[in-house]
């Protein structure tokens, strides 16, 4: 009984190999947080001290001055945050939706156009019309310069369908045969049977399209440039950036020298503290759909 004990307890002790892979695994971990850190640490330190270098994961001078004088001085920035949360809301919801109906469309046996729409959603996964067809196509539509550009080009992505219809495929047949001998048509089923147990792929579907919202800054750039009122955070940071690197070669204004000279900020301060309040709702909310994430991408995957 005693060598069986002294075998089983050296079962559980770590070999050679798995030392190795913990090892591996701490450095990619290391490796992949600190220059969020990094970031961090200069955002919360004061502008001045931080100009002296040597700065890494902790900040030496803490202070929340670089997000006062973004909030402080710039009205801009906060219409842009309360714009980019209404786009990454309203899109999501509304990406979310339209999404789930074609998959569903497109995931009927019966329908007779299933195999050509299919077959159209993939080739526009490969083939794309251009950047000057799609601005005019954006104009023709009267979409410059309106928030509704934002949400309507945005509604489908072959992609997210593609993988939505996967997950329906992979439910059992009885579920809707057998709602149908209840008497539901196909908007009960759909709503009632089918967008329940989607709830992982539609999870996952939803993360895709927040996070292509939030991040997205060139149709800020390219079709509502002409609107103030609809400037995006990610199009201010890409501006702040853009005047961080003209500060850097000697292309700056006056006021903005002046305001550097004053020791108020300095563009590095500044385009870290605001790479921090452009990634912070991500990660707030990533971690509520993370459970889902991955049985989103794989149940649907493989169809029996």
């Amino acid at each position: 009984m005693t060598n069986l004990f002294r075998k089983k307890k050296s079962i559980n002790r770590p070999t050679g190999f798995d030392v190795v892979i913990g090892s591996i695994m701490i450095i990619i971990i290391i490796a992949t947080l600190y220059p969020f850190l990094n970031v961090l640490a200069i955002s919360l330190n004061d502008s001045v001290d931080t100009a002296k270098g040597g700065l890494h994961i902790l900040p030496r001078e803490f202070t929340f001055a670089n997000y006062i004088e973004i909030f402080s001085n710039n009205d801009q920035l906060l219409l842009a945050f309360t714009n980019s949360v209404l786009r990454t809301v309203i899109g999501t919801i509304a990406g979310v939706l339209c999404t789930c109906v074609m998959a569903y469309v497109i995931s009927r046996k019966d329908f007779i156009f299933r195999k050509h729409l299919t077959t159209l959603l993939i080739v526009t996964m490969y083939v794309s019309g251009g950047l000057i067809p799609g601005y005019i196509l954006i104009r023709n539509l009267g979409l410059i310069n309106s928030f509704a550009v934002y949400i309507i080009p945005a509604l489908l992505s072959a992609f997210n369908v593609i993988v939505i219809r996967s997950f329906i495929d992979s439910l059992p047949d009885a579920l809707e045969e057998s709602a149908k001998i209840d008497g539901a048509n196909d908007f009960v089923i759909f709503y009632k049977i089918i967008m329940p147990l989607c709830i992982p792929a539609i999870a996952t579907i939803a993360l895709f399209i927040a996070v292509g919202q939030w991040n997205s800054w060139f149709d800020t750039y390219l079709y509502a440039r002409g609107n103030v009122n609809l400037t995006t955070l990610q199009y201010e940071l890409m501006k702040i950036l853009d005047n961080a690197s003209a500060q850097s070669t000697g292309n700056v204004s006056n006021s903005a020298m002046e305001q550097l000279n004053a020791g108020k900020t300095t563009p590095e301060s500044i385009k870290m503290a605001i790479t921090i309040i452009a990634t912070v709702p991500i990660l707030l909310v990533y971690p509520f759909l993370q459970k889902y994430f991955v049985s989103g991408l794989t149940l649907g995957a493989v169809k029996n």
